[in-house]
């Protein structure tokens, strides 16, 4: 058992086969089960289980699929259980059967056939390769037909044609012991289609080969789109008519029968992996209605006439700020899940979206000025920030990570004074969508001044109404904060903005757990009816919206995969994903090792003190271990994973070293060691240098100025900036009965008291108004749960919290 099986490691971490295998054997003993594995375990004090512990576990029996093991095990994981010690109890139970279920299996698959899109011509591999007690065999198949001649881990077709499409699948045998790998598709395109172009490599990153054309159809006929694209894995579909998602329109040909007038359009496809997204064309779709054309117009003056009035923008760039980790104030969880999806429903809309954790003020202020240098004349500028904030006569702050406490606006970042720069470069739509507090900083008595041009492009949409806080929901998982809880939503709608922003107001305005606290407020000057989903048209300035769009994708790139060959024999997978602008996970896989060497293990090692990188949470085997909670469905299995954060602080190239550990059967289990250290360049935001000081300081000095709240878009508003209030004004006097900091609401999934914080209750905190000064800072302001002990939720948030709960709301301090 030794030889495999790793001690350390804690049982709470045992893959879901093995847990439902070694349950389910513990659940139907009578004699060795779960009963008497407790009794052993409560006379450890390490772990020790105690009477209610084992009543609780025998009620699970009344719940359907309910498992009293299963409850046990966990129970002793999270007090820090380990396999070692598992072992150690089952030998002392005497039960072979729950002890074997520890065992690895005869057959083991470890790396699985992928799918794959090639052009017809080129050579296709598909491998599986399996460890066995003895000698592998395979069988290749092609749906339900044996492969001729498929007998061997790798699955190869030079040249492949365009019959060769389809799904595969390897059969793996090993003495009486039998395993199918998974399924694998293979998309092949005709290499005819190419007019001479090569494309050599398909591994990593997409190809784009096959671009929609303009069509011209009368009413009644079919529409027929195709584009394609190269790669491995491969690629998903998205069709978009007019900048809004087409649904079910997923494969590489779009099907529209029998057309209509109002099916009219522009088309692209949105191609992805689980890595990359790319863009086709954008191309026209005319419908002519037979029965109404005479005449005739030529055909780049009908393209011209047969579409409706549309808006449009020149581009559309959106910067997403989440701060969570603060230095000095309390932290908070819920900005990391709405920037993660807010990115992707962004990205949905054909925006170019960065997206950034935890950022110190010149951070900030360096993001905002590359943010700044992608705008330019009717492009859609979109700012979202989630955070600790404050608002002063009528100018809203945002707080970085390093701020001290107190803070003051010399310290944060102004958003009015963003907007000033933006309306310089004569942008199309300007929306600042604020998830912060909104209460006054009686610490800051500055008075800045920012003089505003009136346009009729501005939209604000705060988190909750002035003078008051906005909530995040908390509990035992990752949830949203309320407000992108609801604009998820709606984002999508092909909606005038102002006009979504309204709806989201509405359901707000309709959630029990903050009904009362917290309203959307919309301020805006918006007089065209401008969308999220409006469609992209290059204006005048082309060239240089396409330079800068350039730079900004260079220091978007992820590296390349690349494989690294030890002199041992062994082959490694080194590969690279981006949860963030500034977050990049690094995995490696074994790839190959010797037949003579047992055991085999690669880890990175060695970074920059720049980087966030917790060593503890290096190199674990799921991705959940080190932190890394949205891509871990999209993630390769069976490797070890590394999260490093903050790559906005790295100062030189990114150089790490991968490690090889190696055990050989004739060497008497001495481990052997290999090393090659690995230089990565800047990845991802890391590229334009935010770590400096100040570069322009432009938002910076536009706070310096005298403050004339005739100017500020807060103030006053006219006709050209309209104040929509929603839900709550009416509450304004209990607003002003909170503290002046940002508080979050914490929903917990048991009724039962706070877990620390200033006040013993959600109505005491109401009655007693606390800043965060006024806290002891040694005393109790409750704190997150740690990244292991917090699952994701799976579930629609808390969508629907019964009344009873809100009766146990606590007030968190922010």
């Amino acid at each position: 058992m030794s030889e495999t099986l790793d001690r350390s490691t804690k049982i709470n971490l045992i893959r879901e086969p093995v847990a439902r295998r070694l349950c389910e054997v513990l659940d139907r003993s009578s004699s060795r089960g779960w009963r008497k594995l407790g009794d052993i375990v409560s006379n450890d004090r390490r772990f020790k289980v105690s009477s209610d512990d084992m009543d609780e576990c025998s009620l699970k029996v009344l719940q359907v699929e309910g498992s009293p093991s299963r409850m046990l095990l966990r129970l002793m994981g999270e007090r820090g259980c380990t396999m070692g010690h598992l072992v150690d109890y089952l030998q002392t139970l005497g039960n072979s059967e729950a002890l074997q279920c520890l065992k690895p299996p005869a057959l083991q698959i470890f790396i699985q056939p992928q799918s794959v899109a090639l052009i017809s011509g080129h050579n296709l591999r598909l491998s599986c390769h399996a460890v066995g007690k003895s000698p592998v065999q395979y069988q290749w198949f092609k749906t339900k037909e044996e492969v001729p001649n498929g007998l061997s881990p790798d699955l190869v077709i030079s040249p492949v044609q365009l019959k060769d499409a389809g799904f595969y699948i390897c059969r793996v045998n090993c003495g009486d012991a039998l395993e199918f790998s998974q399924w694998a598709q293979v998309d092949v395109l005709n290499v005819n289609m190419f007019c001479g172009q090569s494309y050599h490599s398909l591994e990593g990153r997409l190809k784009l080969v096959i671009q929609p054309q303009s069509q011209r159809l009368n009413v009644g006929e079919n529409l027929q789109l195709e584009c394609g694209a190269v790669g491995r894995p491969i690629p998903r579909y998205q069709w978009h008519r007019n900048g809004v998602p087409i649904p079910s329109a997923t494969k590489r040909k779009l099907m529209i029968p029998h057309v209509m007038q109002d099916q009219h359009g522009r088309y692209r496809c949105e191609i992805s992996s689980s890595t990359e997204r790319l863009w086709t064309n954008e191309v026209d779709v005319v419908i002519d209605d037979i029965y109404a054309i005479g005449g005739g117009l030529g055909s780049s003056e009908f393209f011209l006439n047969s579409i409706p009035e549309q808006l449009y923008a020149t581009d559309k760039v959106a910067l997403l700020i989440g701060n969570l980790s603060y230095q000095n104030h309390p932290q908070l969880k819920a900005p990391m899940v709405d920037v993660y999806e807010l990115t992707n429903l962004l990205r949905q809309l054909n925006f170019q979206v960065v997206s950034l954790l935890d950022l110190t003020e010149s951070e900030m202020r360096n993001a905002v000025d590359e943010f700044l240098l992608l705008l330019h004349k009717g492009v859609y500028g979109l700012l979202y920030y989630a955070g600790h904030g404050y608002e002063n006569y009528g100018n809203s702050f945002m707080v970085p990570v390093d701020a001290p406490n107190p803070y003051r606006s010399a310290n944060c970042l102004c958003v009015q004074s963003i907007l000033k720069l933006m309306q310089e470069k004569e942008t199309g739509l300007n929306v600042f969508l604020l998830d912060m507090c909104r209460k006054r900083n009686i610490h800051d008595d500055s008075t800045p001044n920012i003089v505003l041009r009136v346009t009729a492009n501005i939209v604000f949409g705060y988190a909750t109404c002035q003078d008051a806080e906005a909530f995040e929901l908390s509990s035992s998982g990752f949830t949203n904060g309320v407000f992108i809880k609801f604009l998820k939503k709606r984002l999508l709608d092909d909606e005038k903005i102002t006009v979504v922003l309204d709806k989201v107001a509405e359901d707000m305005g309709q959630f029990d757990a903050t009904k009362g606290k917290q309203a959307l407020e919309i301020r805006s000057s918006l007089s065209e009816r401008r969308a999220l989903t409006d469609p992209i048209l290059p204006g005048d300035s082309a060239d240089l919206a396409h330079a800068h769009s350039r730079q900004w994708a260079k220091a978007h790139e992820l590296p390349e995969s690349m494989c690294l060959n030890f002199d041992c024999g062994a082959q490694i997978k080194l590969g690279f994903a981006a949860e963030f602008s500034n977050v990049l996970v690094i995995y490696t896989h074994i790839v190959k090792k010797p037949e003579d060497m047992s055991f085999c293990q690669a880890h990175v090692t060695d970074f920059s003190q720049d980087l966030d990188v917790d060593p503890k949470e290096m190199n674990r085997e799921t991705p959940e271990e080190t932190g890394i909670y949205f891509l871990s469905s999209s993630l390769p299995q069976h490797c070890l994973y590394t999260r490093v954060s903050s790559l906005q602080k790295l100062k030189d190239e990114l150089v790490f070293t991968v490690c090889l550990q190696g055990t050989f059967r004739a060497m008497d289990e001495d481990p052997v060691h290999w090393s090659k250290s690995i230089n990565i360049g800047k990845p991802l935001i890391a590229r334009l240098d935010l770590h400096r000081a100040m570069r322009r300081n432009s938002c910076l000095q536009t706070c310096l100025m005298p403050h004339s709240p005739s100017h500020s878009p807060c103030h006053s508003p006219g006709p050209e900036h309209r104040l929509h209030l929603h839900h709550g004004l009416h509450q304004a006097q209990d607003y002003n009965r909170l503290s002046p900091q940002h508080h979050y609401l914490d929903v917990y999934e048991r009724l039962q008291g706070a877990v620390g914080g200033c006040g013993d209750s959600y109505y005491d905190n109401l009655s007693q108004p606390r800043c965060e000064a006024a806290c002891d800072s040694a005393g109790g302001l409750s704190s997150s749960p740690g990244r292991h002990s917090i699952p994701i939720e799976t579930t629609e948030d808390i969508a629907e919290l019964q009344t009873v709960f809100i009766n146990s709301l606590q007030l968190q301090q922010q």
